[in-house]
């Protein structure tokens, strides 16, 4: 008896010395194969269209039929086959040998035949169909756990951390439209204060195009620090991955070499999308041009050189942004996306805001046809290094009677710059401080202290001084001498003059008979040794005074 998957096969045994009228018995996928000769009956054959439609055992002594399938089983020895058929498909076959007697099969014989045929027919199928759910389900588990480890493999491959560039906003956000997909991106530490910036696009979607991606993104670790050049870097990343891509797949990918220093920022383009800057004159594109890796061998990339200034931002995407289509099959496209990143937005703000952007535009319940990438670069404005270049006016110290006279005015500063009054920048700026006072030698418990006080100092001055407007800087001044440091804070005071720090009363905060804010100023005074607030002329400066040494009564 054979059970029949597609392609339909039969495998007929015969016992070396047959003992009569017996039911050779043929293989099926649900039961084990004996020893036999495979007979494969293709669809395309005259005898599988025969078989389905006979209404009982055919006689294959008598059959004049023009069939490779009916050779090979009269080859085999079969004179009657019994079609199994269900719901009108043809599922298997029960191959008789001739009888011992030399005499026909007869009426009863074949009655009997169709009998069990019609039988047995749904219940070989009922198998057949839970053997290839099994196989099904099997299958599907292990393709969910190929994908996890793809999954897996490719987050250990995204950057964990994003690079803390001192006056630079960076963000980034990677979304694949399946679990696993073909985009990445990455920053790598090349010396000197340079950081080199990848975004890279696979063709495909799944395991395959995050193989490949796997392989793309340890080459470019590997050579970029090695040949720094952009297009050195791209030729050589070519070069290894030309002759083993796989068939009809190739990688875009963008590379540059940012100096955060001066924002200039030298890339060299293997066919992917190029970047954006907003300026203040409007959004340009930075061109290169080149081939997308692994297309061919030998191929050269052009370098451009591009500046980032203050106040501008830098968008590096993939496809999958412009190329998404909303419910009317409009394409979201590059117009659109331009003029987005013509609103000036801080860091993460600016991908929040273009990812809504392209949601408002695809509307709910819309499914992510391709993976999306997303990182941007943005320079602090109005930012200088050399002592006193601040591009605001200072506002001269007033005595701090608690610990030292205040320094003459045209003192030469420790460190001066300014930062945007965004949230967010008072990390920085306490970051910058705490490395231009480390060579003093402070205590550790001290020099913690005086980078909390910092902290709080600039958040009160971006908060209420500049009410978080990044168009209203702040001023961060650093003086020191033999006896003290002291550090000046000084905001624009666009929510009027800093109160009087009073004694947080936690009780008092909570049945509302003391105003809720009030501790930021309270922890500053006492992480310091004096704290003097000095206004004029629409300017509010907080100057933070910690002695070299220990002073008694700070605590």
């Amino acid at each position: 008896m054979t059970a029949l998957p597609r392609p339909f096969r039969r495998l007929l045994g015969r016992s070396s010395q047959p003992t009569g009228e017996a039911v050779v018995p043929v293989t099926a996928p649900v039961v084990p194969e004996p020893a036999g000769v495979a007979v494969d009956i293709p669809e395309t054959d005259s005898l599988f269209a025969y078989l389905q439609s006979a209404p009982g055992p055919v006689d294959l002594t008598r059959l004049e039929l023009a069939s490779p399938a009916l050779d090979q089983l009269r080859a085999a020895g079969v004179a009657l086959v019994v079609p199994l058929v269900t719901q009108g498909e043809l599922i298997g076959t029960l191959n008789l040998g001739p009888r011992l007697s030399e005499q026909d099969y007869s009426t009863d014989d074949r009655r009997l035949l169709a009998t069990l045929a019609a039988q047995a027919a749904p219940a070989i199928r009922v198998a057949q169909l839970v053997r290839e759910q099994a196989a099904e389900a099997a299958e599907r588990e292990r393709y969910e756990q190929e994908l996890k480890v793809a999954q897996l493999i490719q987050q250990q491959f995204l950057p964990r951390e994003l690079p803390n560039l001192r006056e630079w906003q960076i963000a980034a956000y990677y979304g694949p439209a399946r679990v696993v997909g073909g985009d990445f991106y990455d920053f790598i530490d090349l010396g000197e204060g340079r950081i080199g910036v990848v975004v890279g696009d696979v063709t495909d979607k799944g395991v395959p195009a995050a193989l490949v991606m796997a392989r793309t993104h340890s080459i470019m670790r590997a050579e970029a620090p090695r040949l720094v050049e952009p297009g050195k870097v791209l030729a050589r990343a070519n070069e290894l991955l030309a002759p083993e891509m796989p068939a009809r797949m190739f990688v875009t990918c963008l590379y540059g070499v940012l100096e955060p220093d001066t924002g200039r920022f030298v890339f060299a383009n293997a066919g992917h999308n190029l970047p954006y800057v907003r300026t203040a004159n409007g959004v340009i594109e930075l061109r290169a041009t080149g081939l997308p890796l692994g297309l061919m061998p030998d191929i050269t990339y052009e370098e451009t050189e591009g500046f980032v200034g203050q106040g501008d931002a830098m968008l590096l995407y993939s496809d999958g942004m412009v190329e998404q289509h909303g419910p009317g099959r409009e394409m979201y496209g590059f117009p659109r996306l331009r003029e987005a990143m013509a609103t000036d937005d801080a860091g993460s703000a600016l991908l929040d805001r273009l990812l809504d952007g392209l949601h408002a535009f695809t509307g709910p319940g819309v499914e992510q046809e391709d993976d999306i990438t997303l990182v941007t670069l943005r320079r602090s404005m109005g930012v200088s290094d050399e002592p006193g270049g601040s591009d605001w006016p200072g506002v001269p110290l007033t005595r701090d009677d608690t610990v030292a006279e205040a320094l003459p005015a045209d003192a030469e500063p420790l460190l001066a710059f300014t930062i945007e009054g965004a949230i967010g920048n008072e990390r920085a700026a306490m970051q910058r401080v705490a490395e231009a006072v480390l060579p003093l030698g402070l205590e550790p418990a001290r020099l913690e202290r005086l980078k909390t006080a910092v902290a709080e100092t600039v958040m009160n001055a971006i908060e209420y001084g500049s009410q978080g407007n990044p168009a209203v800087p702040v001023d961060v001044r650093v003086d020191a001498d033999a006896e003290a440091i002291r550090v000046r804070v000084t905001d624009r005071a666009l929510s009027g003059p800093v109160p009087d720090a009073e004694m947080p009363d936690l009780d008092a905060k909570l049945e509302g008979t003391q105003k809720p804010r009030g501790w930021g100023l309270f922890l500053i005074r006492h992480m310091v040794d004096g704290m003097d607030v000095h206004a004029a002329d629409g300017l509010q400066t907080v100057t933070l005074t910690l002695t070299r040494t220990p002073q008694g009564g700070a605590s």
